[in-house]
């Protein structure tokens, strides 16, 4: 039997009310973790019946993706202690820099340090160089917005500069309590790379990617290890039925992801198995993207 050797770890997950976040929380806590759970819901333009309307409906595209965006967090939090999991959470906005400090503070006062750090928030609008591409928003799809000062900014907080924060401040906490043993898992996307229509969100998740390996090489020598998962199309609810069919067709595995095949990924990288491993992304679409 595999033993990941994680039981009675702390492990802070951001972004972790839904989607990939959520069951990245249940997974760790299913090996004996003990969860801090960091998330943030953003101004939603949909009222509350809205939204639960199209949950109960469960098809995709632009509506659920919100919806499930904006979930409570106690349904999560029920579900781990439910099977016998240990959890908490607080409700931050991680563009602020001073909620960061202040969630490792709230984290250590429940849970005590933390082992496992998890960045999983992110934002997202879809922008564009092109006039052409932009379009309005429906029920169904997202809108498309010509690229400007506040979106970059936006973006670049939220995905890169809080991330690279949140590392900042796990390792400087982690050399204060002089210990000897650490993971950093950060989440990227297979979209990192030039894409159309969504060129702040590919660009701030590249610098992720940057942020990460140094982050690897500097902080190997401490007992750290620091990789990236970047995940293919993952059903989060913001893919519609037709791309769904599309999508599956396209991938060698041939369906969609869900949130739960990733995070057994990440559990895998903060397990005892992954101990030899830093500096490294692994593609988890199915096949979507395969490393060259």
């Amino acid at each position: 039997m595999i033993d990941p050797q994680l039981k009675n770890k702390v492990v802070l997950i951001t972004g972790a009310n839904h989607g990939i976040g959520a069951a990245t929380a249940k997974a760790f806590a299913a090996q004996g973790a003990g969860m801090f759970i960091a998330y943030y819901r953003e101004a939603c333009p949909y009222p509350d019946q809205a939204l639960a309307k199209a949950r109960v409906a469960g098809v995709g595209g632009e509506k659920l993706y919100r919806a499930m965006q904006q979930q409570p967090i106690g349904t999560l939090l029920k579900d781990i202690q439910s099977q016998g999991g240990v959890a908490y959470a607080w409700e931050a906005d991680l563009a602020t820099p001073a909620n960061i400090p202040r969630l490792f503070d709230r984290c250590e006062a429940e849970l005590g340090p933390v082992d496992v750090l998890v960045n999983n928030h992110t934002y997202c609008v879809l922008e564009t160089f092109d006039p052409a591409l932009v379009r309005d928003k429906g029920d169904n799809i997202f809108g498309v917005e010509l690229t400007n000062a506040a979106s970059i900014d936006a973006h670049f907080a939220v995905n890169t500069r809080a991330y690279a924060l949140l590392m900042s401040e796990y390792f400087q906490r982690y050399l204060k309590r002089g210990a000897s043993w650490g993971r950093v898992i950060n989440l990227s996307t297979d979209a990192a790379h030039a894409h159309e229509a969504n060129i702040s969100y590919a660009a701030s998740k590249h610098a992720i990617e940057s942020y990460s390996r140094s982050a690897a090489a500097e902080m190997g020598k401490y007992g750290i290890t620091v990789n990236l998962v970047a995940p293919g199309p993952i059903q989060t609810g913001y893919i519609t039925p037709e791309s769904e069919v599309e999508i599956a067709a396209a991938t060698p595995l041939r369906r969609v992801g869900q949130p739960e095949d990733v995070a057994e990924v990440i559990v895998f990288l903060a397990s005892e198995q992954a101990r030899w491993l830093t500096g490294q992304l692994l593609y988890v679409g199915g096949g979507w993207r395969m490393h060259q």
